[in-house]
């Protein structure tokens, strides 16, 4: 496995595998593919993989390989599930969804990954594409210059340990009460941008160390800042309820715990590695390393998972604060007058404790979303009132300079994935590959030519991120879309993107 400081997409370093993938699923329906409980030893429930025919094509053998092994973990519920961005990660796939027992289940950071609580928040603004196109370039240099970004940034925010233990225990809020932002951010942040239960004992001082002077940076990666504008409304009244119509710019932050996540994942890893041990619980792959649910060790990560979830809120936070000082003082305009509020803010790399109905009865389960979405419907008491009447804002990115998109929850993804959804385009090619195949300057060239602004660290960045790295945003958008579990709602093109 490559691991960076900032790991969303985490790779295997597998050999080829040479295995006709479609031998290995059985069709259920479009977009709906079964993984039978023979396909290796032990499974205690069929597989799940939401791919259409030609996504299937790209999946790797070895990620339904992962999807089965997820499945003979201890008090899974139902099925062991990837989306339509699947690939090859650590443990379990990214991509992948799964839900255990809260008393015989298990907890596993393989169903959460490194850069936990890696999310997505989109910012409105009144301005137009006809307002920005014309200092979209001094407007991307002013985010790239006031948002630290890349390896190993550090923040314009020097953390004292008492603000550190603030947004480990209180996220968003802790943010917004600190003076970056305001109040309607909180509201409109999965989980109102903390969750309760976190627990800094379980945070080891090198995580604190690693996470202390982070907080208020983009990282490396995948991770983006990007200006775009609204070109296309699926669903007129979703949209308005949103606050969205056509040609009007928006802002997306695209981040997560930096290495505070990264170092707390690894530093509970060790401890599960032995307690999968010490409770006799067989796993397939030693990246699966988890203990049973309600365990010391289980409920140590568990919480300490929690800082670091609430940490990426508060990283996030701070970045919608100093994106709105970026636009202030392009446009000489307050952020009020150009209505920069959130629209919403969801993570994609987390485990929670949910309730849902399984076989006639609801159930408290630990849901594990790695690399998807929550994607809760209308009427459901977690989303936010201003959209609960017509279901939560799922919010997809594209690869760069692709489109990105916003849907919306629907009541079917309850029934069919955990109220979980794709949280981007997926990786087809690893960051090697890449940039063997890619060069970063020409990529920034293309781009520019198609009236994309770009800004990066180094070429290479750019090249590791071309867009021919990944998976169509629309074919992945598609399925969840046709299958119910999200409905469009808006399409979003890039003018400009700042990147590590």
């Amino acid at each position: 496995m490559v691991e960076s400081e900032n790991k969303d997409i985490e790779e295997s370093g597998a050999e080829v595998d040479r295995r006709d993938v479609r031998s290995l699923v059985r069709k259920l329906s479009d977009n709906n593919w079964e993984i039978p409980k023979g396909h290796i030893p032990n499974m205690r429930v069929p597989g799940r993989l939401f791919v259409s025919e030609k996504l299937l094509e790209g999946i790797e053998p070895g990620t339904i390989d992962q999807i089965a092994n997820v499945a003979t973990l201890p008090g899974i519920q139902k099925y062991s599930m990837a989306m339509p961005d699947a690939h090859l990660g650590y443990g379990f796939a990214i991509g992948g969804v799964a839900a255990f027992d809260v008393e015989e289940g298990v907890i596993s950071p393989g169903g959460v990954g490194f850069d936990i609580n890696c999310g997505v928040r989109l910012i409105r603004t009144n301005l137009q594409k006809e307002d920005v196109v014309p200092h979209i370039k001094r407007l991307t240099d002013e985010l790239f210059s006031n948002v630290p970004s890349g390896v190993g940034s550090k923040s314009r925010f020097k953390a004292s340990d008492k603000e550190l233990d603030s947004a480990f225990l209180e996220g968003a809020k802790w943010a917004v009460d600190a003076g970056y932002g305001v109040e309607a951010d909180v509201e409109h942040c999965e989980g109102n941008g903390f969750l309760e239960g976190a627990d800094t004992s379980h945070v080891s001082s090198k995580a604190r160390n690693r996470g202390k002077p982070q907080l208020g940076t983009l990282g490396s990666g995948n991770h983006f800042l990007e200006v775009q504008y609204v070109d296309e409304i699926y669903d007129p009244e979703v949209a308005s309820a949103f606050g969205l119509e056509e040609g009007q710019v928006t802002v997306m932050v695209h981040c997560g715990s930096r290495g505070a996540g990264h170092q707390i994942c690894t530093d509970h890893l060790k401890e599960l590695s032995q307690a999968v041990k010490r409770y006799g619980i067989e796993i397939p792959d030693k990246q699966l390393a988890c203990a049973p649910a309600q365990s010391k060790e289980a409920q140590n990560y568990f919480k300490a998972m929690l800082c670091a979830a609430n940490y990426a809120w508060a990283n996030r936070q701070m970045i919608t604060h100093w994106t709105r000082e970026s636009f202030e003082k392009i446009f000489g305009r307050d952020a009020d007058d150009m209505e920069m509020s959130l629209l919403y803010d969801v993570a994609h790399n987390v485990a929670k404790l949910e309730e849902h109905s399984i076989e006639g009865r609801k159930k408290e389960v630990y849901v594990h979303r790695k690399g998807a979405t929550r994607a809760f419907p209308a009427g459901h008491p977690e989303v936010p009132s201003a959209y609960r009447d017509v279901g939560q804002p799922v919010l997809i990115p594209g690869s760069m300079g692709t489109p990105s998109f916003i849907l919306c929850g629907s009541t079917e993804s309850m029934d069919v994935s955990f109220g979980s959804a794709c949280h981007g385009a997926g990786r087809v090619m690893s960051r090697a590959h890449a940039k063997k195949e890619f060069h970063g300057q020409s990529i920034k060239e293309d781009l520019e030519a198609h009236g994309i602004t770009v800004r990066a660290t180094h070429p290479s960045v750019i090249a590791e991120e071309a867009p021919g790295v990944y998976k169509s945003s629309s074919e992945v958008v598609n399925v969840v879309h046709e299958l119910g579990i999200a409905r469009k709602v808006a399409r979003v093109i890039p003018l400009g993107v700042a990147k590590g």
